[in-house]
């Protein structure tokens, strides 16, 4: 199918969203521009599902990208919720959840000894940017392409025309001139890494890296590409700054760096610390984390952050997820949920690599924990480049046909999908069903 399924309310909401919000929604990915035709608008969600404003159910592998790891509408989050509201929804005053929300990330993850909260990934990326720059008395930064941080003007930055060239901005709005202070290097590149500090590595204040890039598809690293990324900042004296807004609290307690052994100096988290609800947290090393106003002279601030609402959620789900509560759907306790989570994930791309080898589709499936991504190439995807050459005429078809049969994958080929606790093997089954009869339809 290459258009979507006639979907009569949302079609005239969309239209209305055209004329009040630009583009019509309030995130770009949500506008299907990578799929052509029109999004759906949800009325309400549960477990593994959610129904459209014309009542109609799927299956989803979007969980509000990434935070819903319980499912849609846990009952542990949404009783929390209800409670805490009751005495407050923001004070812009200290209060006792965002403390206890500290305490669990520094417990949780070695390489944090203090952290701060913020509202978003982009604030809390943003931030130690500003931060590594402060402690460093250093300009530039080093990220990788195909790697999203966020929209700050520092990090949307596309790469330049060789690896040692300065970034280009990547959106209007960006200034050239200080696009030029972002070095944007190729993913899994040992050598350009190396010619680039080897060029100006005492002028890098950090590096910024997606720990296991899942912005561009997921994109998985090479052995060694992240203890090298360790190894040169500890030489030159900058920064190692990972991402894990995503990977954060969904791959395991610690994150990437937990499963892969390192230690890096600031890391950013967001998405399944909130609950669903809207936050970031950025923390590391205490030396660095205390150059932050009002003990130090880099300033960052605001009015929403460790709010009780969002704090209380967060705590909830990671408290669900280490087995110290309930889980979403059934309510009852899970001792490991990031076990339970890893066994549905492998669960899936077992079935799915067997019915796609048997369909004779050329294909790659990069799966880690509960994250996953189908590629149709006949090619390793290591970085950004190979995730362009899939086929993204098929993609399309594809997603088409996957959402008018219940289904709802993400509308890119360059995203990452996921699943949840919420989901169960019927679930998993029951999707790949479906795949398999719409690739026998293409």
């Amino acid at each position: 199918m290459s258009t979507p399924p006639p979907a009569t309310l949302s079609s005239k909401l969309f239209a209305v969203a055209k004329q009040l919000i630009p583009g019509g929604v309030n995130s770009p990915v949500r506008a299907f521009r990578n799929v052509g035709g029109e999004p759906f608008f949800v009325r309400r969600a549960k477990g593994s599902r959610i129904e459209d404003i014309d009542g109609k159910t799927y299956i989803d592998y979007i969980g509000s990208w990434g935070p819903n790891i319980l499912g849609h509408a846990p009952t542990v989050i949404t009783n929390i919720i209800h409670e805490v509201a009751k005495d407050g929804i923001s004070f812009g005053i200290p209060n006792p959840f965002e403390v206890e929300m500290a305490r669990t990330i520094c417990d949780w993850v070695p390489s944090v000894h203090k952290v701060r909260m913020c509202n978003s990934g982009t604030e809390a990326t943003m931030s130690a940017i500003r931060l590594a720059r402060g402690f460093t008395k250093r300009d530039k930064i080093v990220k990788f392409d195909g790697c999203y941080h966020g929209h700050s003007d520092s990090l949307l930055v596309a790469a330049g025309s060789g690896a040692l060239t300065h970034g280009e901005p990547d959106s209007a709005g960006v200034p050239k001139d200080f696009a030029k202070l972002t070095l944007v290097l190729p993913y899994n590149d040992p050598a350009a890494l190396a010619a680039v500090f080897a060029e100006c590595g005492d002028q890098i204040a950090a590096i910024i890296v997606e720990s296991y890039p899942a912005n561009a598809g997921l994109v998985l690293p090479q052995p060694g590409f992240l203890a090298l990324l360790s190894a040169i900042t500890k030489q030159y004296g900058a920064l190692l700054i990972f991402d894990e807004v995503m990977t954060g609290f969904r791959l395991g307690k610690a994150g990437v760096q937990g499963l892969e052994n390192l230690t890096p100096d600031l890391s950013c988290f967001g998405k399944v610390i909130g609950g669903g609800l809207p936050v970031g947290a950025f923390g590391g090393r205490a030396d660095v984390m205390d150059y932050l106003a009002p003990i130090g002279p880099v300033y960052q601030a605001g009015t929403l952050s460790g709010n009780p609402l969002a704090m209380a959620a967060g705590l909830a789900q990671l408290r669900a997820l280490a087995g110290h509560g309930a889980t979403a759907s059934t309510g009852e306790p899970v001792r490991n949920g990031f076990t339970r989570l890893d066994a549905l994930g492998l669960h899936f791309e077992t079935g799915l690599r067997a019915l796609l080898t048997a369909k004779g589709v050329p294909h790659r499936v990069n799966r880690v924990g509960s994250m996953f991504c189908l590629f149709f190439a006949d090619r390793d995807i290591i970085n950004v480049s190979d995730v362009m050459q899939q086929d993204l005429g098929l993609f399309k078809k594809f997603f088409w046909g996957c959402l008018d049969k219940g289904i709802y994958i993400a509308p890119s080929p360059y995203e990452t999908g996921f699943i949840s606790l919420a989901h169960s093997e019927a679930d998993l089954d029951d999707t790949l069903t479906v795949f398999e009869e719409v690739l026998a339809g293409i």
